[in-house]
């Protein structure tokens, strides 16, 4: 699994961050999030599917 973060179609809603706190953050100059782990264990796999699921602006993708 990898994560991919749209920086531009990011709104900075911050759900990815407390839905999957150890694997996203938001940057503090824009509150766009940063992917701190872009290929997260099996282990961190049902949270990180749920933030993208939530995200709101559709920012973020698993290929």
């Amino acid at each position: 699994m990898r994560i991919k973060a749209d920086t531009d179609v990011c709104i900075g809603a911050g759900m990815c961050v407390l839905t999957a706190p150890e694997v996203f953050d938001q940057s503090e100059e824009d509150g766009t999030v940063l992917v701190m782990d872009e290929e997260p264990s099996a282990a961190k796999e049902a949270g990180v599917r749920r933030a993208v699921q939530v995200c709101p602006s559709g920012a973020l993708s698993i290929s």
